[in-house]
Formats: C-alpha cells, structure tokens, sequence
C-alpha cells in the first residue's frame, strides 16, 4: 500500500505539471479557437479537481503498477499508454458523436495528448520511484 501511495503522490505531480504546461501552452490555444463557443467562461475546480484524482489513480493502477515487480518499464509505459489512449478516445469520440461542430483536430490532438502524457507520467514515475526506493524494482 506504501507503495501504491509514493507511486500515486509522484504521478499526480508529474501530471499536474505536465498537463498545466500543455493547457498553458497549446490546449489552452487550440480550444479557444477552434471550440470557443463551447467554452465555459472559467474551467469548474471541483469537476478539474476531481478528474485529476481519478485519472491519476488510473495511470497507477494501469501503467505503473507498483504491485506488479515481474513487468518491464516498457510493459508499464505500454499498459500507461494504452489507459491513456483508451480515456482520451473516449471523450474525444463521443464529443464528435454528439456535440454539434466538435473539431476533428482537436479529437485527434487530444487523443495523442492522452498517449503522450499517460506514457510520460508512467515512465517518469517508474524512474523516480526506484530511485526513492534506492534501485528496488516498483513492485
């Protein structure tokens, strides 16, 4: 449990910077011009809060793993990835299902930038998890 902890505490950081320097640096950008018109006035904390809390506990549990020592970091970027992939895919598929003019470009964007950061926050997490825990496999 101790170490399911470390691991989350350290991908929530990971996260939070990593994804506040995209939404600062492009999403923030992107969503203004291409979906403005759908855009709230200011973003809701509870409802950001919230998803960090979730989705952090989703890239623990399916790309770190810290209870699994038997997988390679490759395997657990692979399964951070994938979550990311599946969760971004989700949303970005169904708000082009639905939402009257929801730009393609930004569900591909989206959809890569869930790949991406999963992966990034997975791996970063792995490595710095073992450091902490001085070279013992984040098992």
């Amino acid at each position: 449990m101790k170490r399911w902890l470390l691991s989350y505490a350290l991908a929530a950081v990971i996260f939070a910077v990593i994804d506040v320097v995209w939404i600062v640096t492009v999403a923030q950008r992107q969503y203004q011009s291409q979906m403005g018109h759908l855009l709230a006035a200011s973003p809701q904390p509870v409802a950001a809060v919230l998803f960090y809390l979730v989705f952090v506990a989703g890239i623990v549990h399916y790309g770190v793993r810290p209870a699994k020592a038997d997988i390679a970091l490759r395997g657990r970027i692979l399964g951070g990835a994938l979550f990311g992939f599946f969760t971004y895919a989700t949303w970005a598929l169904t708000a082009l299902a639905v939402l009257k003019d929801f730009p393609a470009l930004v569900a591909v964007t989206d959809i890569a930038w869930g790949v991406g950061v999963c992966a990034m926050v997975t791996w970063l997490t792995v490595v710095l998890l073992r450091k902490v825990l001085k070279g013992r496999p984040a098992s």
